[in-house]
């Protein structure tokens, strides 16, 4: 059993949940605190934390069943659960409704816009998984999908969405397209035999790593509105600070000429920024 809950926790990516709660987190406490000028209680917490979890599980299965048949094509993924035949698609199929059924559950104890959104969210869910066999904008509908985890914050704390919402949503779609096409990078040659598509097999490696960078900037000033159009202070303006530090020194190590650290920069970094972020804008609210 122990072995299974393993096989589970790894298809799942658990430790990529670094990535998307920290902000998830961010935007109910932020938006608490804008909109009711106060933090939000224990209970909604815990119904967002088991809303995201539902989410990304259930996300990451349907992604898993989708692209089995890619997956196993694929060297570096030829290893996941399924193709590798650790896992059936009858298992992944009840433990997608189990999530589903979870995250349908936690946000019925939030509000009502957060039960008018969820079909929104659940189809953004489903349509990542295909994007990438008509599209090279994958990566942005990843963005716009991991970037629903701090607009879902904000909703299920407040039951109100404002511009503040809106610009942490559009930061973190383009913080997500950026590290993600850094990612496919690793898949290019891949993609192109396969007809598959992505910003890599679309404009070739200098460019695709020239537009990560440029979506970068776009979350670094995005960062900087949040600042200017909330009551934050010189707390969350250092963790900026150190936050355009990661941004640069990620796109610092991955070259045309060396993608050996990929993965510093795909999971070490973003991991780091997501949690930093977080915290001091955390510390920045607690010591009002």
């Amino acid at each position: 059993m122990f072995r299974k809950i393993r096989i589970f926790l790894e298809m799942i990516k658990i430790e990529h949940t670094l990535f998307a709660l920290p902000f998830a987190f961010m935007g109910a406490i932020l938006g608490s605190m804008v909109v009711n000028d106060t933090f939000p209680s224990w209970m909604q917490i815990m119904w967002v934390l088991l809303a995201m979890v539902g989410a990304r599980s259930a996300a990451f299965g349907l992604n898993r069943i989708i692209d089995q048949a890619i997956d196993g094509k694929n060297p570096r993924t030829a290893m996941r659960a399924i193709p590798a035949g650790l896992l059936k698609n009858g298992e992944v199929v009840i433990f997608v409704i189990i999530s589903f059924i979870l995250l349908f559950w936690a946000s019925s104890n939030l509000n009502v816009l957060s039960m008018q959104l969820l079909p929104i969210a659940v189809f953004m869910l489903v349509l990542y998984s295909y994007t990438k066999r008509f599209t090279w904008l994958c990566h942005i509908v990843l963005g716009m999908t991991i970037g629903l985890a701090p607009l879902g914050g904000w909703v299920a704390v407040t039951g109100t969405m404002d511009w503040t919402a809106i610009v942490l949503y559009v930061t973190i779609v383009f913080w997500t397209a950026g590290f993600d096409i850094i990612y496919a990078c690793q898949d290019l040659d891949f993609d192109q035999g396969e007809g598959l598509h992505s910003i890599p097999s679309r404009f070739g490696l200098v460019k695709s790593l020239q537009i990560a960078k440029f979506f970068h900037v776009i979350t670094a000033i995005g960062f900087l509105a949040i600042l200017l159009m909330t009551d934050l202070s010189w707390w969350y303006g250092a963790g900026m600070l150190v936050t355009y530090g990661i941004l640069f020194y990620q796109h610092y190590i991955v070259s045309p000429n060396d993608m050996s650290r990929v993965q510093t920069a795909f999971f070490t970094m973003n991991s780091l920024l997501s949690l930093i972020v977080f915290t001091f804008t955390l510390i920045d609210l607690a010591v009002k």
